[in-house]
């Protein structure tokens, strides 16, 4: 066993990457939308249209990259993967050169097929590599953290890269783009050229459509797959939107951008501390309980940052830039900003929850539902573009960015509701 690990170290630091490229690519869009605001003069709601498109790649590609999956194996569906995601980024790149917005939206898009293609991949191929069992968890574990730790670092790193948001072009992210289709070159090479062990592809014994409608006939299921809809989009949408009222010229006292990017990179480190807490209580308490707990602590807190006057400041501990200079300490920020960021402590631990909830009892049908469910995550992009769309309605002050945030609170309250009641199977008739 240690030998066969040590025959795959190279290819297991590149499925280590990938995790991170998932998270880089999906977290860089909705930070640009700063930048397009500014180089191309979008609304709120353009401005998100990129992360969106991201996203609603996910609904196009879910179900073809199972079937892509059956026919051409793991490594060779990463190795697509792997190719498309250089291709999007390569055209967000040419989009800084072109200084078309439409183009952007183009690289957006085709990077949203890689990252949909890449989720069905590494866990599995991971875990593979890893020789199963709880060295394969861990290794997986290890790409989870790694995940979490970029998703914390992108925005930062994107407010460090654009400056001055008034003149943020998205030539100021060049060495963000340059140094990710590196990364898929250099993947893409070592998978290509290295021999890995195949993960066992489960084989279908039914039509996947007739496993797809059996899954639907499950109602807890239905409202699970709408749970992990509205679930990515309360996940991108509360720092996302937090990001661009931060730097707002309309609101009072706006914080330069690499310090907005800074505290809205805290919550998703809250995420991460909140995974590895949940990591560590998930044998102990429910995924209902978890669940329950989760949405109705972070209901109380967006209801408060709705509410809570602009006006009152609050120290939060970050990473900030103050006349070109970095550094760690205590940060004066609006108190519906640190209402926001703690947010990140609920949401880390929602996907699994929600989910075990849902594929209960599914049986045969469980493939299939994880199928529907990757389409869904497109929720990422379309209730954060929703806050936009009202915050440019109401007029793109205070009032208006946090009055967007009533659906993020709609989608906690569904949350609160499927742990409470939607999650029971009430089709356990149904033969699984």
């Amino acid at each position: 066993m240690s030998q066969q690990n040590k025959n795959y170290t190279v290819p297991i630091i590149m499925m280590v990457l990938l995790f991170g490229m998932i998270s880089f690519v999906t977290n860089l869009a909705a930070p640009m939308g700063i930048v397009l605001k500014a180089q191309f003069g979008v609304s709120n709601f353009e401005g998100l249209l990129g992360n969106a498109a991201n996203f609603i790649a996910y609904a196009v590609m879910g179900i073809p990259s199972g079937i892509l999956l059956q026919k051409v194996g793991y490594k060779k569906t990463a190795l697509i993967a792997i190719a498309v995601g250089f291709l999007g980024i390569f055209i967000q790149f040419l989009s800084g050169h072109a200084g078309l917005f439409a183009v952007y939206l183009l690289g957006a898009f085709v990077a949203g097929f890689s990252m949909c293609l890449l989720n069905t991949v590494v866990n599995p191929m991971l875990n593979t590599l890893g020789g199963g069992g709880n060295k394969g968890n861990q290794l997986i574990q290890v790409g989870g953290s790694f995940n979490s730790v970029m998703a914390t670092l992108t925005p930062m790193l994107v407010g460090i890269l654009i400056g001055d948001a008034a003149k943020a072009n998205i030539s100021n992210i060049f060495p963000f783009m340059y140094a990710a289709m590196a990364v898929f070159a250099i993947v893409f090479v070592v998978l290509f050229l290295v021999k890995i062990p195949e993960p066992n592809a489960e084989k279908l014994t039914e039509p996947l459509g007739d496993l797809m409608r059996g899954a639907i006939k499950f109602r807890h299921f239905i409202l699970g797959a709408i749970a992990i809809f509205v679930y990515v989009g309360v996940e991108v949408g509360t720092p996302g939107v937090m990001n661009y009222f931060l730097v707002d010229k309309n609101i009072p006292h706006p914080l330069n951008t690499t310090t907005a990017g800074f505290v809205a990179g805290t919550y998703w480190f809250l995420m991460l501390i909140g995974r590895l807490a949940g990591a560590s209580l998930g044998a102990k308490i429910s995924s209902k309980t978890m669940l329950t707990v989760t949405s109705g602590l972070g209901l109380i807190l967006v209801l408060a940052a709705i509410f809570a006057p602009y006006t009152i400041e609050v120290a939060l501990p970050v990473l900030k830039s103050e006349d070109g200079i970095t550094s760690f300490g205590m940060l004066d920020v609006p108190i519906n900003a640190l209402f926001l960021v703690l947010v990140g402590l609920c949401t880390s631990i929602m996907w699994g929850a929600i989910f075990n909830l849902a594929v209960e009892g599914l049986g045969k049908y469980l493939a299939a539902a994880s199928g529907i469910f990757m389409v869904l995550v497109c929720g990422g992009g379309i209730l954060p573009a929703i806050q936009g769309w009202i915050a440019d309605l109401l007029g793109s002050n205070i009032t208006a960015y946090l009055t967007s945030y009533w659906v993020i609170v709609a989608g906690l309250a569904y949350m609160l509701y499927y742990a409470l009641i939607g999650s029971k199977n009430v089709n356990k008739d149904i033969p699984v």
